[in-house]
């Protein structure tokens, strides 16, 4: 399955400054995959190495953490010759050999021409606690579930998607999609926050184009990520953990989606369950968006840590956990407006955290909300998410009012158009909006 990381794998294995690498992600985003793919393609031999299946492996790593000597020793244990330049290394479940991973700084610095990419399905959560990790002396990448962009080429639509990636910006409005591909990106888009973006669903759903047959997957994922709570947060956590885990459909149900606490349960309180959302967060299982009053550079500055929204890291595992029906996909617009338009929003968070862009909202003294603020090139840029093709845009023109912004940014089921200083982008394009700024 083609990943739009692997070409940032191909400038990695490139660079004149690389180091070994740490590719993180939540559980099967396909990071095993992508990494043995790129091993086989790109090298002359590809070691893999998981910490989880082959506990013995880390008695390697137990004395000295010299380079030379785990290399002799793992080339001894597997029977193969390990090559600098040819060789690609992959350390897999990392996570559960913190030797391993501390052994990164020492490949780094005495043996940085061997090519090693450490990863593991929580090792977000494992980096937040490890206080003798080498900072700096390691690369790292992001591997999220497919976006909209690569579930099209997994579909077969890579034409499609190639016409979308060449939509730029234009004087001195934008032109409208063609009609008969907008409204099949439409019924596209609706059939992926149907499935999702893991690697394994899009792959049923590729070979048999039956949206029955891929729930079943879907829910044992949701049951994996249940065993994981279990066997890898602290006792005092897990309970905690799964309550915010199920509590989330819930909160995105609200026409305010903002972060309850007392929806978990009435006696809920902030600082019970702190550990356990940032647990989940760590772990890649969920989005954070952070309220923020004054949209100022850098936002970052701005952020009410207190006051958030929560996203799943997936829109095909919320529809699963929430049991929508397959049918709602050939439906009118039904399930972009479902449950307040939980689903959308949910969509857009998850495309604009693959875009590496922190998620951010805005509201006003209970007037107005824009759903998401970004920040890009030094501009502050308000983002309206509308889940039908209705024209009203009250909190965008509170925000204008307000803050006389140059654009405004608002996405919906509507064409690519502009009214003044508002540019609607389709839902199905907000991978390339940046492009149309």
């Amino acid at each position: 399955m083609k990943r739009d990381l692997y070409g940032e794998l191909l400038s990695w294995k490139a660079s004149k400054s690389r180091k070994p690498l740490i590719l993180r992600g939540a559980r099967q985003v396909g990071k095993t995959h992508l990494l043995k793919k790129f091993g086989k393609q790109e090298y002359d031999t590809c070691i893999y190495l998981n910490f989880e299946e082959d506990p013995k492996l880390a008695e390697f790593f137990s004395e000295a953490l010299s380079p030379s000597s785990i290399l002799e020793k793992i080339g001894i244990y597997l029977e193969r010759e390990i090559k600098p330049e040819g060789t690609l290394l992959i350390f897999d479940e990392i996570q559960e050999c913190p030797a391993a991973l501390n052994s990164l700084k020492y490949f780094q610095e005495d043996a940085n021409e061997f090519h090693i990419i450490a990863a593991g399905s929580l090792l977000g959560v494992k980096l937040a606690h490890s206080k003798g990790f080498p900072v700096g002396k390691v690369n790292f990448l992001d591997l999220y579930p497919l976006t909209f962009f690569e579930f099209l080429d997994a579909i077969g639509k890579n034409k499609l998607r190639s016409f979308l990636e060449e939509i730029k910006k234009c004087e001195p409005i934008p032109e409208p999609i063609p009609e008969p591909f907008h409204n099949e990106l439409l019924a596209l888009l609706k059939k992926y926050m149907y499935i999702g973006g893991m690697p394994e669903v899009v792959a049923a759903y590729a070979s048999t184009e039956n949206l029955l047959s891929i729930r079943d997957i879907q829910k044992e994922i949701l049951k994996a990520y249940d065993l994981d709570f279990a066997k890898h947060a602290p006792k005092e956590e897990i309970m905690k953990i799964s309550l915010v885990w199920e509590s989330i459909p819930s909160q995105l149900a609200k026409e305010n989606k903002k972060f309850v606490f007392s929806m978990i349960k009435q006696s809920a309180r902030g600082r019970e369950y702190e550990v356990a959302i940032q647990w989940l967060n760590e772990a890649g299982l969920i989005l954070k968006a952070y309220n923020i009053s004054s949209p100022k550079l850098p936002l970052r500055n701005y952020g009410n840590n207190n006051v958030f929204k929560v996203y799943f890291l997936d829109v095909g595992l919320l529809s699963a956990m929430c049991n929508i029906p397959a049918k709602y996909v050939i439906e009118k617009n039904n399930l972009f407006s479902e449950f307040n338009g939980a689903f959308t929003e949910n969509f857009i968070a998850q495309e604009l955290t693959a875009q590496h862009l922190p998620l951010y909202y805005w509201t006003s003294e209970g007037i107005a909300e824009v759903d998401f603020i970004i920040e890009q090139d030094f501009n502050v840029y308000p983002l309206e998410v509308k889940s039908g093709v209705s024209r009203r845009k009250k909190s965008l023109l509170v925000y204008g009012e307000k803050y006389k912004p140059t654009l405004l940014l608002r996405t919906s089921a509507m064409n690519l158009r502009q009214d003044g200083n508002i540019c609607n982008i389709p839902l199905y394009l907000i991978k390339n909006f940046l492009n149309l700024l």
